[in-house]
């Protein structure tokens, strides 16, 4: 089979789909790899490492698109690439479908045969490839929202503050992980009871759980940091909180939706980049970024291109 590697041109996004090591997997399988030249920098793979593996190095993203029978990026396709896309072309990213209609039917319109990341699940319903990146984003949110809480960048200026995490998934239970141990006192909203109660069981002491949103409004006016986490895979997100619960925080809390590249889950927020990662909206700094681990792209590049190679594996064997 021949697979594609283009570089990465959604903006601040340093990650690349597979790392040389999983390229020198794939030919030595018998696959033909196609790699956009300078594809890894930003991860820290050199072109030579690439070539070093086995891949084909492409000096444009057009010849990945038009030579690759499957092109295997991290995020879905900026609209400049869209003019790239065409029939019977395989696509295998993160796509995020359900908030960017407008990809859906120009992939449609293509004819592209488009398989997103975040919407594969294994035996036991699990999401293998979107479950790393949620672990990277989780634990991040809460550094970065610690962060912001910062008085020179906006914030109230306390430290380590009061978190609320909507969502116990990946995402959740991560950034739970960071703020539990930055000292953060947590309360977690869960509609499942079992989660809640895994947590509950890992965490003796400041830690609050709630499964109902009639008290979310006192909990939200009350917390420094609100960390959106909730997922329901390959649909928007529900929306959790709406704006008068936002109005009703301190001026200089903080919001990281990581939902937000599904719509978000926080009626208040929008995509931002890591260019301009933060507003403002009344008074409470929100944080939008869609690419969260991209902040550490070897580490996310890694762990996303080990989830991926058996799936590129077995599409290539019984492609043959």
């Amino acid at each position: 089979m021949i697979f594609g590697v283009p570089k990465e041109i959604k903006i601040f996004e340093n990650r690349v789909s597979l790392t040389p090591q999983a390229v020198q997997c794939l030919v030595q399988a018998g696959h033909v790899l196609l790699v956009k030249k300078g594809a890894g920098l930003g991860s820290g793979f050199s072109d030579r490492d690439y070539q070093k593996a086995g891949a084909q190095l492409l000096s444009s993203q057009r010849e990945v698109y038009q030579k690759a029978e499957l092109v295997v990026k991290v995020k879905e396709p900026q609209p400049s690439e869209y003019i790239f896309l065409r029939p019977g072309l395989g696509l295998f990213a993160f796509l995020h479908l359900a908030a960017i209609p407008k990809l859906k039917k120009i992939l449609e319109q293509k004819k592209v045969r488009a398989i997103p990341f975040e919407t594969i699940q294994d035996e036991e319903g699990r999401l293998p490839l979107l479950a790393p990146m949620s672990e990277i984003a989780g634990r991040l949110s809460a550094l970065v929202g610690v962060n912001y809480l910062r008085k020179d960048l906006g914030g109230k200026g306390v430290f380590p503050g009061r978190v609320t995490i909507l969502g116990a998934g990946h995402v959740g239970s991560q950034a739970l992980k960071i703020a539990h141990g930055l000292g953060s006192f947590v309360t977690v909203y869960d509609i499942n009871s079992e989660k809640l109660k895994k947590l509950q069981s890992l965490y003796s002491e400041r830690l609050a759980v709630v499964s109902t949103r009639d008290s979310l409004s006192e909990i939200i006016c009350q917390t420094d940091l609100l960390i959106g986490a909730v997922l329901i895979p390959g649909q928007r997100a529900p929306l959790i909180v709406s704006r008068k619960m936002i109005q009703n925080m301190e001026p200089g809390s903080v919001v990281v939706d990581v939902a937000v590249d599904q719509g978000g889950c926080i009626e208040t927020i929008r995509p931002t980049t890591l260019k301009n990662p933060v507003f403002k909206k009344y008074g409470v700094l929100h944080y939008g970024v869609t690419n969260i681990p991209s902040l550490v792209p070897r580490t996310a590049t890694e762990s996303l291109s080990s989830a991926l190679l058996p799936y590129l594996l077995k599409m290539g064997k019984d492609r043959h």
